[in-house]
């Protein structure tokens, strides 16, 4: 009996050993105007990145989820600028669209920077090897 306990103790030590998690990169997709899409974004990114807290992520707002970064009109404002403060945790957002949309920067909440274009921004982080999680319902 001993000796399977001790068989037992080795196998879950070895498990643990070999199976740490190894830093991921991924960037998420957001282009919708709906507020749960929204919502979801801010708890797959939180759950993720406090998971994973040696990894990097990246939220990309472009198009129709220009709102989810807007100071007065976010439903997300509050997760949003919590999350910015961690240096594993970015929001960009399109300046193709803030353009089309008449946004200017003192409008974003803070910890938002802009990108020139957000398809361009995606495509360049997964040529660099990040995942690519399309934010939608």
């Amino acid at each position: 009996m001993k000796t399977y306990v001790n068989l037992i103790l080795a196998l879950i030590f070895s498990i643990t050993a070999f199976a740490q998690d190894h830093p991921v990169k991924i960037v998420f997709d957001v282009t919708s105007n709906n507020p749960k899409v929204h919502g979801s974004a801010m708890r797959h990114v939180k759950a993720m990145s406090e998971a994973y807290p040696d990894s990097q992520f990246e939220v990309v707002v472009y198009s129709g989820a220009i709102n989810m970064v807007l100071k007065d009109k976010s439903s997300v404002k509050e997760d949003m600028e919590a999350l910015s403060n961690n240096e594993n945790v970015s929001f960009v957002v399109c300046q193709g669209t803030m353009k089309r949309d008449n946004v200017t920067t003192d409008q974003l909440i803070p910890g938002v920077t802009t990108v020139p274009d957000g398809i361009l921004e995606i495509i360049k982080r997964q040529k660099e090897g990040w995942g690519y999680i399309k934010e939608a319902q």
